[in-house]
């Protein structure tokens, strides 16, 4: 029996604010254990709320970049239940009247472009992180993260493949960071991912059982997790048994899901309106506000930069990827730079370098405009693509500029026809048989005639004009 893969993806997105949602306490992420607390974030008897504004202002931006349908009255509910780190014994959330609803995102796949849809777009506060001891015998609370902004991000059930749900994470994660949402680092757990997965036979209507999957702390992890659990569970229905609905965990070390606990329905979480909170009310100046500050998105951007600026779609997709990149690509272009040469020295050079050492492009010694004045260096014949390689690393290394470089390093090349010329004419007088090779149709003999005078001249000859006159002095 063939199946098909239907999943879901709940995003929660950590929002850039200073402080937490409802309180004054920081949010900074790697502070010591229970240092960013208060009687309000800890739940005490007897504190009251208050809306850090803010934190309305990203999610409303979210959902903006998102395409969603922005409710112009929302609420806040009380979601309830018991977890060690949840101090409150229940959670500010929103549920039937959240920020924005009915929203999507693009992806491409395979060349074609795949909308993939929004549920909702909702603000609330996190719970702490509950740390277990290796040996099992206790777990300790840290409440630092208690109370702080995030927005969850619901997909439709309109993911059909792990790849997929890859490619709308990916998608989903530029958005937050072109907008200034968040800085999405998993790592720290500002970006978190839970997937709903179900399996159907194919031309079925109907949704199989889902389970949900936790505990996925890369992009990679989450698509490896659906791909053992899509096969897991065709496994099981074509047993003829059933899927149970639970919640898993991935194991890293295993690649394995491993099943958690059985899965909680909404009616189970008691949701009730938050008392200690008045409603939103969303006007349209406050929209207007923050429409103002929305960027051009990644997609709109690779479109722009296939359309403007002639790059393949390969380049404009890694280009605009990430927003800090496609910035410093910007102004390499605005420096005098051809696109496409600019395109392939961010992607290959300089994307190259800061990955092997581990180094983020705000880091690069090398600025656009120096970037722009090696590409034009090569251009001018001055320095070949190798020896421009070559100063790009000393570059890297130092932030010197690159005619600096290229004069410590001796790379300047002889372009001079007037100083070319003696050398070469003498490495054809000395080089007959190559030159007579040549004219009997024997092309490598030109290769060695280029070759004797870039020995000649240390290397510092520049090829193209070698080439020109040697050819202008032994063509036939």
């Amino acid at each position: 029996m063939d199946f098909e893969t239907v999943i879901g993806l709940e995003v929660h997105v950590e929002l850039k604010t200073d402080t937490k949602i409802f309180c004054g306490c920081r949010t900074n992420f790697g502070a010591p254990p229970n240092t960013n607390v208060c009687p309000v974030c800890l739940g005490l008897p007897g504190t009251l709320p208050v809306l850090n504004e803010r934190a309305v202002d990203l999610a409303l931006k979210a959902a903006m970049a998102l395409n969603c349908r922005i409710n112009r009255e929302a609420k806040f509910d009380r979601k309830n239940y018991f977890y060690p780190d949840l101090p409150k014994g229940y959670q500010i959330s929103q549920y039937d009247q959240p920020i924005g609803e009915d929203g999507y995102i693009e992806i491409d796949l395979g060349g074609q472009r795949k909308r993939i849809g929004i549920v909702r777009v909702h603000l609330e506060e996190d719970a702490g992180k509950s740390m277990h001891a290796p040996d099992g015998t206790h777990t300790l609370v840290d409440y630092n993260r208690t109370g702080v902004p995030l927005i969850e991000i619901v997909s439709k059930p309109d993911i059909r493949s792990p790849e997929e749900a890859r490619l709308y994470l990916e998608a989903l994660k530029s958005i937050m960071e072109y907008c200034d949402i968040s800085d999405c680092r998993m790592e720290e757990g500002s970006l978190r991912c839970d997937a709903n997965i179900s399996l159907r036979p194919v031309g079925q209507e109907a949704f199989g059982q889902k389970t949900e999957l936790k505990n996925m702390n890369s992009f990679r992890n989450v698509q490896r997790a659906l791909e053992y659990e899509a096969d897991r569970q065709a496994q099981i229905l074509r047993a003829g048994g059933t899927i149970e609905q639970e919640t898993r965990r991935f194991d890293e070390a295993t690649q394995t899901t491993v099943s958690m606990r059985s899965k909680e329905e909404a009616h189970d979480y008691r949701y009730f309106p938050e008392p200690d909170l008045v409603r939103l009310h969303i006007d349209e100046a406050w929209l207007a506000r923050i429409r103002a500050t929305l960027p051009e998105l990644p997609l709109q951007k690779r479109d722009r930069y296939i359309r403007e600026l002639g790059l393949p779609e390969y380049d404009a997709g890694v280009l605009t990827a990430n927003r800090a990149v496609a910035e410093y690509y910007e102004q390499v272009v605005a420096a005098g730079a051809d696109a496409k040469q600019a395109s392939n020295w961010v992607m290959s050079d300089l994307l190259g370098y800061l990955n092997t050492t581990g180094q983020s492009i705000d880091e690069a010694k090398v600025r656009p405009a120096q970037l722009a004045g090696l590409i034009a260096e090569v251009g001018s014949g001055r320095i070949s693509i190798k020896q421009a390689r070559d100063v790009f690393k000393a570059m890297c290394e130092t932030g010197k500029d690159a005619p600096v470089l290229i004069k410590e390093m001796g790379m300047e090349q002889i372009s001079d026809e007037s100083v070319l010329i003696p050398i070469i004419e003498d490495v054809i007088a000395k080089n007959p048989k190559s030159v007579e090779d040549y004219r009997n149709g024997k092309e490598k003999a030109l290769g060695a005639l280029v070759g004797q005078t870039m020995k000649a001249t240390q290397g510092k000859a520049n090829p193209a004009v070698v080439n020109k006159l040697i050819l202008e002095r032994i063509r036939p």
